[in-house]
């Protein structure tokens, strides 16, 4: 197999900044302005690390395509790293936002819409109670309070490298040896998280027996497949397992589909037929506006009904003022009924196997060591040779160099990746041309590394 020339890379690396430089000049003039007011020069501190020195400002976004302050069109593949899947300002969705906002955008009050998507939310995926958040973080937070609040017990079990928005608990990695800690840059913690918290890989199940066996576990939070470090697969029975040991070990299951949506309208639980205690959810769900949702099961909803004191349920640490806000609802009931539909996904799972053949088509023709891994209409390639396992084998093959140049290069070339990862999503919008576009510049960008 060939291997990328590394002082090559560099040289490369340092070409296109200057290229970024030279096409950005507003989006560079309006950071540098961002910084006497922002940290940073940006709105969320992670926006730092863009490929270019100093993120590119949008001027505008519709279905997968945007176009920013210097006038430079690009292909939207990163589309808001999911929250903009169903495509920018959907029409249907657009539409229910003018006429709700015109009504009303937060009440403290249901309304009826809230029971069209409580409806729609146990037809989709299949668990009878709802309730409503603004972003999968707190919709995993108030799941798991929960079940500890039922349980009684104090450890939740989440798996190497996940990642469940800022969740605390969910900071925790395995070092080389195996060693339990907080995961490496956790600012600030609240707790350290091995006092709250058990960390195993990914398809380990011998591990995942010996850490419930001690029953103090309330909660295995977990991606049907792992999103955040590359697209790692389940093994074979493994969600089989995942199951049969929560519920030997009282443990609840906690199924987080914010990224796995991409598998099919019900998500993967619906897909492969899984059977969670709790179902979170957030990110696409309403077109772009913030929400998100967690569902659970008549058991959980009896036995979180007997404990629940009503008179202070408003201080229990679950819940929030703006959570199913008039807004969100109305955008969530458009772009279910109207926009995350059988026939989107159909047709994007479809171009992603598209996406997915071409960017293998070029690891193949120049012989590199890098993978392509696929999950609906979501694919991501990773320069390693094989499949990782598990998150601390993704992990250890991170290689930020080249992530930064693919990025920058495609960047330079009006294409936008996901930032971190080499990750692609396919929106309604998304065309052939978009996809052969990608594959030529993904070339490109290959050739000139040889």
């Amino acid at each position: 197999m060939n291997t990328i020339d590394r002082t090559r890379l560099q040289s490369l690396l340092e070409q296109e900044e200057v290229l970024f430089h030279q096409n950005h000049p507003r989006s560079f003039e309006l950071y540098t302005r961002a910084k006497r007011s922002l940290y940073g020069g940006v709105p969320m501190l992670w926006m730092i690390r863009w490929a270019g020195s100093f993120p590119i400002f949008v001027d505008h976004a519709k279905g997968a395509h945007f176009v920013d302050v210097d006038g430079n069109e690009y292909i939207d593949f990163c589309l808001g790293d999911t929250g903009a899947m169903t495509g920018h300002s959907p029409d249907k969705t657009l539409e229910a936002i003018k006429s709700q906002a015109e009504k009303g955008i937060t009440l403290m009050l249901p309304f009826e819409d809230v029971i069209s998507v409580g409806e729609e939310l146990q037809r989709r995926f299949g668990l009878p109670y709802w309730q409503f958040a603004l972003t999968a973080t707190d919709a995993n937070r108030f799941a798991l309070r929960m079940a500890r609040f039922i349980t009684g017990r104090p450890k939740v079990l989440v798996f190497n490298y996940c990642y469940h928005g800022s969740v605390d608990e969910t900071f925790i990695t395995l070092d080389n040896e195996g060693t339990p800690g907080a995961r490496p840059n956790n600012m600030g913690p609240q707790v350290d998280p091995r006092y709250t918290t058990k960390v195993i890989e990914f398809n380990d199940i011998g591990s995942l027996e010996i850490a419930l066996s001690s029953g103090d576990v309330a909660a295995v939070l977990t991606e049907p497949v792992m999103t955040n470090i590359g697209i790692i697969h389940p093994a074979p029975e493994f969600h089989d397992w995942l199951r049969k040991l929560t519920r030997k070990y009282g443990t609840y299951l906690i199924i987080d589909e914010t990224h796995t949506i991409c598998a099919g309208p019900g998500g993967y639980t619906r897909e492969h037929n899984l059977e969670p205690d709790f179902f979170t959810i957030g990110k696409p769900i309403a077109g772009g506006v913030p929400a998100a949702v967690y569902g659970f099961t008549d058991e959980v909803a009896n036995r979180f009904e007997a404990l629940l004191d009503k008179d202070d349920s408003d201080v229990g640490g679950i819940g929030g003022t703006l959570a199913g806000n008039a807004l969100s609802i109305a955008a969530m009931k458009a772009t279910f009924e109207h926009v995350l539909t059988e026939d989107f996904y159909k047709k994007a799972i479809k171009l992603q196997e598209y996406f997915t053949a071409g960017v293998q088509e070029v690891i193949a023709e120049f012989d590199l060591p890098w993978i392509v891994k696929q999950l609906g209409n979501r694919s991501e390639y990773w320069f390693q040779p094989a499949p990782p396992k598990n998150g601390g084998e993704a992990a250890a093959n991170i290689d930020h160099e080249l992530d930064r140049y693919m990025h920058l290069y495609a960047l330079n070339r009006g294409i936008l990746m996901t930032p971190f990862h080499n990750m692609a999503l396919i929106s309604p919008e998304t065309t052939t041309q978009d996809v052969d576009q990608h594959t030529a510049v993904f070339r490109e960008a290959v050739k000139s590394l040889m």
